[in-house]
């Protein structure tokens, strides 16, 4: 959020986007199922960019209070489900509901402890969504933005799109720079179903949260 929007860098990035104020009040006065992909990204990003505004000093000593925000804004308009049954992969046909329910609930909860700090860095850069080209697709629709960091890097960050079967749209897939959030835990994730069995990765991810993400990601950097 994003860096990582996964899920986590896609919260920290989106929270700067710079969106015309009459897109930021479409996104938000129209029903859940009526706004698109690129409204609903606008109205994240303006929803996030008001939390924070002013309060870096108070959150920066509170991070619950942050991964609060993060949760009451960003979780309504992502698919967690359908992200951590992708983040699973060819795991996810032998695991029972229960288990895929609890690594969507315990994958998220660290993703969010993991990377939520970065969201009071990143709310300083000044992002722009890029105008949407081609018809809707209720498979995959992209919504792409650049993030100009206060160094004058610019970042491309997309995000990915599906609509449910209620009608809503709801993003899945957060890709950073060419890198897409379900591939690269998906690696991960696999490596450490592998190793340890999806009962005790569900496990560490619950006790340990985002010490335990750490730890998968520094095992593939040494690999």
């Amino acid at each position: 959020m994003l860096r990582n929007l996964v899920l986590a860098t896609a919260l920290v990035l989106g929270g700067a986007i710079a969106a015309p104020a009459f897109a930021q009040n479409a996104a938000s006065q129209a029903p859940a199922t009526d706004q698109s992909p690129v409204q609903i990204v606008q109205g994240i990003a303006h929803q996030l960019d008001t939390a924070v505004a002013g309060h870096h000093a108070e959150l920066a000593k509170n991070k619950e209070k942050l991964i609060s925000i993060i949760n009451e804004i960003f979780l309504p308009h992502f698919d967690v489900d359908y992200a951590s049954i992708l983040v699973l992969g060819q795991h996810a046909r032998a695991a029972t509901p229960e288990q895929r329910a609890r690594f969507a609930k315990a994958f998220y909860n660290s993703i969010t402890h993991r990377y939520a700090e970065g969201l009071l860095n990143y709310t300083q850069g000044a992002v722009h969504v890029l105008p949407f080209n081609g018809d809707l697709n209720s498979r995959r629709t992209v919504v792409r933005t650049q993030v100009v960091m206060s160094n004058g890097k610019t970042i491309s960050v997309d995000y990915a799109f599906r609509k449910t079967q209620s009608g809503e749209w709801k993003a899945y897939d957060v890709i950073i720079e060419g890198i897409s959030y379900i591939t690269n835990y998906r690696n991960q994730v696999d490596a450490e179903i592998r190793k340890v069995g999806i009962d005790q990765l569900i496990k560490n991810l619950e006790t340990q949260g985002a010490q335990a993400l750490k730890s998968m990601e520094q095992d593939k950097q040494g690999h």
